[in-house]
């Protein structure tokens, strides 16, 4: 999978070492954010220090992010691991847009008041009353 957004935070990295296998790790977490007309924000982790130094990503700085999902359980609460394995800078290719989705503009800002007149819309007044149903007529509403 794909993001394509602005990093905008940075999270210090962790280190330690495994107590399963005895070998060191570092891990690093960083927020990008996707613009769109509800921008949204998602935390994904770079694992291994040489990753994370051949990457090397800055705070504010435009990337399309590969990234695998993967879930684990712990103490029966599920967490989800977001776990990216390339960086892409520069243009967004291709393949990052949706398909059938035109590439997002940003919004232009409305003139206020309005340079135009608003045109005014006139609801269709009600269907004349009709005349009073005459006694013992087969409608039996009370109105």
């Amino acid at each position: 999978m794909e993001l394509t957004g602005r990093i905008i935070a940075v999270i210090p990295a962790q280190s330690g070492v495994s107590a399963r296998t005895g070998n060191n790790w570092m891990s690093q977490d960083y927020v990008i954010e996707v613009p769109g007309q509800y921008p949204r924000r998602c935390v994904f982790r770079i694992l291994g220090e040489d990753r994370i130094k051949q990457f090397n990503i800055q705070n504010g700085e435009d990337v399309t992010v590969q990234f695998d999902i993967d879930a684990h359980e712990y103490n029966g609460r599920w967490f989800n691991d977001v776990r990216a394995y390339n960086i892409l800078r520069g243009q967004v290719p291709q393949a990052a847009q949706p398909a059938g989705f035109p590439p997002q503009q940003p919004a232009q800002p409305t003139p206020f008041p309005p340079q135009q007149p608003a045109q005014q819309v006139q609801a269709a007044p009600f269907p004349p009353a009709g005349e009073a149903p005459a006694e013992g007529s087969s409608d039996d509403l009370p109105f």
